[in-house]
């Protein structure tokens, strides 16, 4: 008993209690006071109100706070706000004034002692982070108390942002003993994100999953949001950037809502076919927050504070409706889903009814969205991860079924090879003839296996073998002999993004350009591989070859190519090589030439015939 009441007094003698609007009493064991139940606030009638005149007001103008916070919400006004500091010890109390909320606009500060002003300061976010007195992500001002005199605090505080003024008055030694404690937290929570993001980009990267891509998405955004809230990305990322630093928040903070909704759609399967009414409610409240992300650059930060909270609200509740749904018709991935999006809905809510005035500013409504959106990360990575494994042990099943079919068909294949060989044993008299029939049959592969079935034009191993007769004859008779080879411009990009199947139908398309004009029974036109092409040109030569290259890019190049309802126009880039050869065997050289040709004219630009020869590099 004797000990608490020891403890009790100890307490009263810390901080003397004190009622709204009275002065602050510092003693020897002082190490932190929350201020808000001494401040008092005035609103300003006019902007032309100084120092001077508000001093000259009567008590009776100012108004108690009265609060746990000091919390006005969103307003126009300007509003001055006052305390008053004294040191009942006999040295003086070294102290810092800590506001911590990083996005109030502009803050005057005036510290008066003994009838005169003793200091003056300047902060906020519309200020250089690095014209702070003391360079911290929230706003802290150095607050020497003498033991002489009391020290009165005026504070002038405009701003567009919602007008909170959580301050703190610390002795020096308890705050940066605290300061370590915050970082850690902040350390802690933006190395599990940094650590989420990785993780899931290299996901991505080795499966091709979209899901990963908008989920990475998701959790840089986030961040970045927080990270502008509190001050951290000022004081480290755009420290000089104070437009911005306001932007910022309503940027990130729209983009979280867009990539939330897609990846929720995405990962939950919320498509117009099974879910018509979600899909389209969620895909408006993404292209609606990604207009608001838009208009963040360009329309100021006053103006979109409050349309962005209700749209990231509005944007919380409908995942977790899609949760909800999913949930209700049996989906696995929905049950890790739900919580992890109550997590963040919680964090999401608890903010905006902070920044509403409706909760109070404190520590725990500040950081609760940093909280739930790292639970909610970690969930979504596991949600993520074990629909990724459900997904490799429906592919290992269908394999394990594939295996079994093919162990199935090998043993009839072999059962079918003892027949056969029973059969060949009573044959034996038909050899001779079955033997002139598979001589038929194979000239007519030969000629089939010369062909390019896809595209109908000769394929590469019979371009290889009537390339060398071509340069035989052109060197017994001395005429010249030109080589093309054309390669249809950004095919692999075309490819991805469209389908091989409409890669097959562009690959016929370049081929029926080309045949337009090698008509001559001596022309050779030919696929090469995948999308490049080649012509032979006997007996042609230089300009006559650039004549009909010419002709081949305008015709591909003018000619309309259908993909659903777009219409698209293709280009190639040809490499010309004309030459009387040297020798007979000088095919190699012929083709490496015009190789290289096709290469400057991709290099310099595409959609273009380069005509070289034999000395070009």
């Amino acid at each position: 008993m004797t000990r608490f009441l020891l403890f009790l007094a100890l307490a009263v003698l810390v901080v003397a209690p004190t009622q709204a609007g009275e002065p602050l009493t510092l003693n020897a064991f002082f190490q932190k006071e929350r201020l808000a139940s001494h401040v008092e606030r005035l609103q300003e009638a006019d902007a032309s109100t100084d120092l001077e005149a508000v001093r000259a007001l009567p008590d009776s103008a100012w108004t108690p706070n009265g609060e746990q916070s000091v919390n006005l919400g969103y307003t126009d006004q300007a509003h001055w706000f006052r305390f008053t500091v004294r040191n009942a010890g006999v040295h003086p109390v070294h102290s810092l004034l800590e506001i911590s909320y990083p996005v109030l606009d502009h803050i005057e500060i005036y510290l008066v002692a003994d009838d005169s002003v003793r200091d003056q300061l300047v902060v906020g976010d519309k200020q250089p982070f690095y014209a702070r007195p003391v360079r911290h992500r929230n706003f802290v001002v150095p607050l020497d108390v003498p033991s002489e005199h009391p020290t009165h605090v005026y504070m002038r505080v405009e701003t567009t942002s919602s007008l909170q003024l959580p301050m703190t008055l610390w002795r020096q030694e308890a705050f940066y003993a605290a300061e370590q404690t915050n970082m850690l937290f902040e350390g802690a929570y933006y190395g599990i994100v940094l650590v989420m993001i990785l993780y899931n980009l290299f996901v991505f990267l080795a499966v091709g999953e979209r899901s990963f891509l908008y989920y990475v998405g998701y959790i840089t955004a986030m961040p970045l949001f927080l990270a502008s809230l509190h001050g951290l990305a000022f004081q480290y990322l755009w420290p000089e950037a104070t437009w911005w630093n306001d932007q910022s928040i309503i940027v990130f903070l729209n983009l979280v809502v867009v990539f939330g909704a897609v990846f929720s759609m995405r990962f939950l399967s919320v498509i117009p076919s099974t879910h018509p009414l979600l899909a389209r409610a969620t895909s408006f409240v993404a292209v609606v927050a990604g207009a608001a992300a838009l208009l963040g650059l360009v329309v100021p930060y006053t103006h979109m504070i409050v349309p962005t909270i209700v749209i990231a609200a509005v944007g919380c509740t409908g995942v977790i409706v899609l949760s909800i749904v999913r949930w209700l018709k049996n989906d696995p991935a929905a049950r890790y889903y739900g919580i992890a999006w109550f997590f963040m809905l919680f964090g999401g809510i608890v903010l905006a009814l902070n920044k509403l005035t409706i909760l109070p500013q404190n520590y725990l409504t500040e950081n609760a969205t940093q909280v739930g959106s790292a639970l909610g990360v970690i969930l979504l990575s596991i949600a993520l991860a074990d629909r990724l494994n459900k997904e490799k042990q429906r592919a290992f099943q269908a394999q394990e079924r594939l295996y079994r079919e093919e162990r199935k068909a090998r043993m009839a294949q072999e059962e079918s090879l003892r027949v056969q060989q029973e059969a060949n044993a009573t044959l034996e008299e038909r050899v001779q003839e079955r033997t002139r029939d598979l001589e038929t049959l194979n000239e007519r592969l030969r000629e089939l296996n010369a062909t390019d079935a896809l595209t109908g034009l000769k394929n590469r191993g019979h371009f290889d073998r009537a390339f060398q007769s071509f340069c035989v004859k052109a060197f017994r008779f001395g005429k010249p002999l030109s080589v093309m080879v054309i390669d249809i411009d950004h095919f692999k990009s075309f490819n991805d993004t469209y389908g091989h199947l409409v890669g097959d139908d562009c690959l016929q398309m370049v081929s029926q350009g080309i045949q337009r004009y090698v008509t001559r029974p001596q022309d050779l036109a030919a696929r090469y591989g995948g999308e490049e092409f080649v012509v032979l040109l006997p007996d042609t030569p230089e300009e006559g070859a650039r004549s009909v290259a010419e002709k081949i890019r305008e015709e591909i190049g003018h000619t309309d190519f259908r993909v659903s309802d777009d219409v698209l126009n293709l280009t190639v880039s040809i490499g010309v090589c004309s030459q009387i050869p040297d020798r007979a065997d000088q095919a190699k050289e012929l083709f490496e030439v015009a190789d290289n040709a096709l290469y400057i004219a991709k290099t310099s630009g595409r959609n273009q015939v380069v005509v070289a020869n034999s000395q070009t590099p």
